[in-house]
């Protein structure tokens, strides 16, 4: 597992390649003198960390669970939804609850905010699941597919992802409603989100909107100037300064709300699980792989899961319901194993179809474009300088868990903007802006992460080092669908997972209609007072006019990537609904399984 020996080795193999340069850089005594303090206080700091790392560690216990034991409810996958699922049942009394996970435990490492990009490059961390190779999208990749990272941690995706907490948009729950799903109009879920959280942003304290007694904390983060001069920008152009999670304001800017508390990440293990560490009726067992669900055939009844652990199988069984939560890509492909899904693709693999079902479609993702970058002049952004420990930065994280380490994955403001009415501010948006104030270019580790081909690594490395920004047009309700196959009657074997990007024109007007906005941003007079300049250097481009429409179509097929939020494969509908998957409870449509997603 990725841990605070990793980042002790990270960082003591660049002291060794750059330390000479950082103190023949050192221009007086005083500095130099400085640079040794900073480095004596990073050792100090890192040894109280892997201190306290342990004893995270040792709250969670991991249990082997007997052969054919019985538990009230069992849950797969120990990410956001299960983690929160399994605790939540947890609190009934006399009900016996296992947590199954595939990963091991969370670190404290994994929650240092800025850092997060480098978790992806963790096999031990995450499922290194990647999309078939295509030739209309991800075209700037190794091969030509998308690199799909999803947790494979006690936490699950919660460890991984950028920690910036956003709601929805309260019309959204209200048309699921009205397509037959009881419960879920935004004024049934808003009590939920209520509970979820504890707001410490001090000005939404107060809000009707936000809850100050949950698990989950939010928090604002630590400002750079150029986050505050995106402020500024917005304002320029006459967009309102919103709280995006209150359900009534979608147009606008905000600096992030993110899942954070005291300068750490709060994944779903720390704010759930580790609370419920004295609770005996909660069982985990980590480094699980579930194979499959077990299914009576003579009652079609969900009656317990198989799974391998230490190259061991074990069997447990569920007195009252399997709880699926093992995401947008483990669900459809375990159900398809278990003999739910399409009964023609099951049976060439030699599965026995409990119920022919429409698993595995109309997969959705908030597809991105991150090849908009801006150079500036000045020292305000943030570089690898970060990384050096003869710097104050990560002396002041480790011993204060403050400063520049504390801003989730370098992002400080969002927006969402509609850009078919741009003057509009009370419609609904179509492309959110990620604003990050580190140039996607200046880290060498960055392009590990996306899984860029050699080609554009060796374009951009001149820009490792340099100060940038970047703004990431994403795309926020996309026509295009894409849909998981199973591959092989086996776990182990990963689905195939066409992503089909861009597939629907409308999806490729409104991205490049979400990046002229992007770049009216980096003109205005705030950004400008920074000398920021747009590069305009997109390999595979060269043949289309500059700033044309066929240049934004060609930039974004080549710089596409998700932007994790991979959902669908299991849709929720009414009983009469050809396309769904589970009903408005989540639970399996064929009413005689008790599998619950």
């Amino acid at each position: 597992m990725f841990s605070l020996y990793h980042l002790l080795s990270i960082v003591f193999v660049l002291v060794q390649l750059q330390l000479n340069g950082w103190l023949s850089s050192a221009q007086s005594h005083d500095s130099l003198i400085d640079i040794l303090s900073n480095m004596v206080d990073f050792s100090i700091g890192s040894l109280q960390f892997l201190n306290q790392n342990q004893r995270y560690i040792d709250e969670v216990r991991n249990i082997i669970p007997q052969r054919n034991a019985v538990y009230d409810f069992v849950v797969v996958g120990a990410g956001t939804a299960g983690i929160t699922v399994a605790a939540r049942l947890s609190e009934i009394p006399n009900v016996k609850v296992l947590l199954i996970e595939a990963g091991s435990h969370e670190n404290l490492f994994m929650n240092i905010p800025l850092i997060t990009s480098f978790l992806q490059l963790d096999n031990n961390v995450t499922w290194k699941y990647r999309s078939k190779p295509s030739d209309r999208y991800c075209l700037g990749m190794n091969d030509n597919r998308c690199n799909l990272p999803r947790g494979r941690v006690l936490g699950g995706s919660s460890v991984l992802n950028y920690m910036i907490a956003s709601r929805g948009i309260a019309e959204d729950y209200d048309r699921w409603a009205e397509m037959g799903n009881e419960g879920w109009a935004y004024k049934d879920v808003l009590k939920y989100f209520k509970k979820l959280e504890t707001i410490d942003i001090p000005g939404l304290r107060n809000s009707i909107y936000h809850g100050t007694q949950g698990p989950v904390h939010i928090s604002g983060t630590f400002h750079t100037p150029l986050s505050r001069a995106l402020i500024k920008a917005a304002q320029e152009l006459g967009y309102p300064l919103i709280d995006y999670n209150n359900g009534k304001n979608k147009i606008g800017f905000s600096y992030v709300q993110a899942t954070v508390m005291n300068g750490s990440r709060m994944s779903s293990n720390r704010a759930h699980l580790h609370s419920t560490q004295n609770r005996n009726n909660l069982h985990v067992t980590l480094q699980s792989m579930v194979r499959k669900v077990l299914i009576d055939r003579d009652t079609n009844r969900a009656i317990g899961v198989e799974f391998a652990k230490y190259d061991k199988i074990i069997r447990v069984f569920a007195r009252k319901e399997v709880v699926l939560c093992a995401g947008a890509i483990g669900s459809p492909q375990l159900l398809m194993l278990s003999g739910i899904g399409p009964s023609d693709r099951l049976a060439e693999l030699g599965i026995d179809p409990v119920w022919d079902a429409p698993v595995g479609e109309n997969l959705m993702d908030h597809v991105g474009f991150f090849g908009l970058t801006w150079s500036v002049d000045k020292p305000v952004a943030i570089t690898s300088r970060v990384l050096n420990p003869a710097q104050p930065y990560w002396k002041e994280y480790l011993m204060k868990q403050s400063g520049v380490f504390t801003i989730p994955g370098s992002c400080e403001v969002i927006s969402f903007i509609d850009t078919k009415h741009p003057g509009n501010h009370s419609g609904l948006p179509d492309i959110e802006l990620l604003f990050s104030t580190a140039s996607f270019r200046s880290f060498s580790m960055i392009p590990l992460v996306t899984g860029l081909n050699e080609r554009i690594c060796q374009m951009w490395s001149k820009y490792i080092g340099h100060y940038g920004w970047n703004i990431h047009p994403i795309l926020m309700k996309p026509k295009s669908r894409g849909r998981i196959r199973l591959l092989a009657n086996d776990v182990n074997v990963y689905p195939e997972i066409e992503l089909n990007y861009f597939d629907d024109p409308e999806d490729v007007r409104t991205m490049i209609a979400g990046i002229r906005a992007a770049i009216r941003i980096g003109q205005t007079k705030a950004m400008q007072e920074f000398g920021s300049r747009l590069l305009n250097d997109i390999p595979g481009c060269e043949k289309d006019v500059y700033d044309s429409y066929d240049y934004w179509e060609c930039a974004i097929r080549i710089l596409s990537s998700t932007y994790y939020h991979m959902s669908g494969t299991c849709k929720m509908g009414p009983g009469g609904d050809p396309t769904a998957v589970v009903d408005s409870k989540l639970k399996v449509l064929y009413s005689s399984i008790d599998i619950r997603m």
